[in-house]
């Protein structure tokens, strides 16, 4: 890894901030081994999940259609959702970005008298920085979910979709526990161990009188169905069931791209989204609510409110190469197989969206204006791992050479609706200036032919590595050798004819 750059990103009047954090984690020994154990662990028990399915393929296929067919007509689906919602006794607000979103959850919350809610792990509320405005509100929110209860205690920030705690090992989990449980609630119970289970136990115990005693619950969801209004968490612990049924007041903010239209299109993720992420068959717990419920008979919500939020993902939708991001359904698995991730981890990415899926997505929901999102296109070796265990059959690849397109050449985008021109990257004036002077050569045979025979000619007197920028690419690969002659010059030595076409190859023959 180059100290400031990867070979091909622009360079910027500040460093970098993916470079450098990677440059940093790299070093990081302990990282490294967390991340190395936990997502080989990951991966290899998912690709045994998957093999047990005949049809996998298929249902990629399956999968990658629904979700196109979906955005393709996403206005549509999404006012049957609202439809549905509200007829099922739920109240829907639309949020055109996180200012909205979060000022809309905090009045919710007011309006209910409380000062305290407990959350379903949720990346679109980390994605608004939820937490952060309804604390500076005076309400506080507790996450449930046992790895984002690890970072919130740590005052950490998580670091892979699935398993956000997944740079921690279990000595220091036990030492954030010891040190942070009491002030937020129970203690930790004196002598706990690194044992999972004892971890595990500390944790029930500590959120258990939460539960109990909250009035509030906020969540995300996995899915939509536009036909019924009917919303689905998937989890592995059960605490999204108790922030689910507990409380009185359930707020979800959801992003846009989450609905699908029936129930027959939910079941086709239903089977791929747990064999991706936590290698299982099926989720060992699968929520759905529609609505509210009747005080006194039943489980559920007495008040119910949907946050649609939009955020940037309208934007995305108009990109026809980079729309396929938001067929997304958090599985994580191109964070396990990729191996700038593994080496890196999440929190390099400056996003709460890490690793391949995160290089693609944060740059289309922020824009490419600042450093950390111009950045993150290049944090990628393209070797298209990501792609092929992807259950919606995102490009990944292609998405990341299209950005870095945009972040080099600059163009007209859409932002908020608004026509915005981004200006070229500084940084590449001379590459553009032989990729400039490249295209006059080879469109003129005469000067290609001469610029070939000069540079045979003067070969004894060429560096064996690059000048400035290029430096860090040759200080890894040999710089290949000129040949003796063109291919034009041996060619017309050994076969007594002039070679057609419309330039020489440059290579000798011999």
């Amino acid at each position: 890894m180059s100290e400031g750059t990867f070979v091909g990103m622009p360079a910027f009047p500040s460093f970098p901030p993916f470079p450098r954090a990677a440059h940093e984690a790299v070093r990081n020994t302990t990282l490294r081994a967390n991340l190395r154990h936990a997502t080989r662990t990951i991966r290899d028990k998912r690709a045994r999940a998957v093999a047990e399915l005949d049809d996998w393929a298929e249902l990629r296929e399956a999968g990658k259609r629904i979700k196109d067919e979906t955005l393709r007509h996403l206005d549509r689906y999404l006012v049957q959702l609202e439809e549905s919602v509200v007829r099922a006794g739920g109240t829907v607000h639309w949020a055109a970005d996180a200012a909205e979103a979060n000022r809309i959850v905090t009045e919710l919350v007011r309006a209910t008298g409380e000062t305290e809610v407990v959350k379903v792990k949720s990346m679109a509320t980390q994605e608004i920085g939820l937490n952060e405005a309804l604390e500076a509100e005076g309400i506080h929110a507790y996450e449930t979910d046992l790895a984002e209860l690890i970072v919130q205690l740590g005052r950490d920030r998580p670091s892979h979709i699935l398993v956000p705690a997944i740079h921690r090992n279990r000595g220091e989990i036990r030492d954030i526990f010891r040190e942070e449980m009491g002030a937020w609630g129970r203690p930790a119970p004196d002598g706990i161990t690194d044992s999972p289970a004892e971890l595990a136990e500390a944790a029930r115990l500590h959120l258990r009188e939460k539960f109990l005693r909250a009035k509030v619950g906020v969540s995300g969801a996995n899915f939509m169905v536009a036909e019924t209004g009917t919303l689905v968490v998937v989890e592995s612990e059960g605490n999204g069931r108790m922030c689910l049924t507990l409380p009185e007041t359930l707020i979800s903010v959801v992003g846009i791209e989450k609905v699908v239209p029936t129930w027959r299109d939910l079941e086709v993720f239903l089977q791929t989204l747990p064999r991706s992420s936590t290698a299982e068959r099926m989720n060992p717990y699968t929520s759905m609510w529609t609505g509210t419920s009747d005080a006194g008979t039943a489980d559920g919500p007495r008040a119910f409110h949907l946050v649609l939020l939009d955020n940037g993902r309208t934007d995305t939708l108009a990109d026809e190469v980079g729309r396929q991001a938001l067929r997304c359904i958090r599985c994580s698995a191109c964070l396990n197989v990729c191996p700038v991730y593994e080496r890196a981890g999440g929190h390099a990415y400056g996003s709460v969206y890490p690793g391949p899926i995160g290089a693609i997505l944060s740059p289309q929901l922020r824009g490419t204006g600042s450093a950390v999102d111009a950045s993150l296109p290049y944090a990628s070796s393209l070797c298209g791992a990501c792609y092929e265990v992807c259950p919606v059959a995102i490009d990944i690849p292609e998405v990341l050479v299209h950005l870095r397109e945009r972040v080099v050449q600059g163009g007209e985008v859409t932002r908020r609706g608004v026509k915005v021109t981004l200006k070229p990257a500084k940084g590449h004036a001379a590459e553009r200036a032989a990729m400039r002077a490249a295209g006059l050569a080879l469109a003129r045979p005469g000067v290609l032919r001469t610029g070939q025979r000069l540079a045979s000619r003067t070969r004894r007197f060429h560096p064996r590595a690059l000048p400035g920028p290029g430096r860090a690419w040759s200080a890894t690969r040999d710089l290949p050798k000129v040949p003796v002659e063109p291919f034009r010059d041996w060619w017309e030595r050994t076969r007594g004819g002039t070679a057609q076409g419309g330039g020489g190859t440059g290579v000798s023959g011999k």
